[in-house]
């Protein structure tokens, strides 16, 4: 046998794995546009799933108050172009504590009950959206909005982004549930 025999007999099975190996991989690309595994969105931890939430101090949150706003509030958020659904909370679950949220977005969690929040002053700025009063707690990521002229203080928090649709579902929702009160400026 001469060499150029023995290096052609040596390139076939060669040629022949690699050329199986191209046909696997342009099948398993196909497959993949077929079934359209492409085109999905990866989960993001955190995002899908109970949301795990702390418990902070809430001294009214068991009220009848609470209790009212919270089985009144709506199942869905606007957020943008897209509406939230409601979130399942991770047990145990803060108590008056409801969210809304999907894999694509931060959640919007809303908390009732609070105590007066230390910024609240004569001077705080405050927005009126349907006719409620809220006072804004900026953060880096979200800002937190607080409802000042309840009997009961609603912390609503929102991420960057979302709009204003949230406050304005929640500001209707309170306004035509809970009696309006003035503004306590000082503890």
């Amino acid at each position: 046998m001469t060499q150029q025999e023995s290096t052609s007999a040596l390139s076939r099975p060669l040629l022949a794995a690699v050329g199986l190996a191209v046909l696997l991989a342009i099948g398993v690309a196909g497959l993949g546009l077929v079934l359209g595994t492409g085109n999905q969105t990866p989960d993001v931890p955190g995002r899908t799933g109970p949301l795990a939430l702390v418990s902070i101090d809430a001294p009214s949150a068991g009220s009848p108050e609470c209790a009212s706003l919270v089985e009144k509030l709506p199942v869905g958020l606007p957020s943008g172009k897209d509406m939230l659904s409601r979130r399942e909370i991770a047990t145990p679950a803060p108590p008056a504590t409801v969210a809304w949220g999907d894999a694509k977005h931060d959640p919007v969690v809303l908390r009732c009950g609070l105590p007066r929040p230390n910024e609240l002053s004569a001077t705080s700025q405050l927005r009126v959206i349907s006719d409620v009063q809220w006072l804004e707690l900026p953060g880096s990521d979200s800002s937190t909005w607080v409802i000042v002229d309840r009997g009961v203080y609603v912390a609503l928090t929102v991420p960057a982004g979302a709009g204003t649709g949230p406050l304005q579902d929640i500001s209707t929702t309170v306004r035509d549930l809970l009696p309006k009160q003035p503004v306590k400026t000082a503890p």
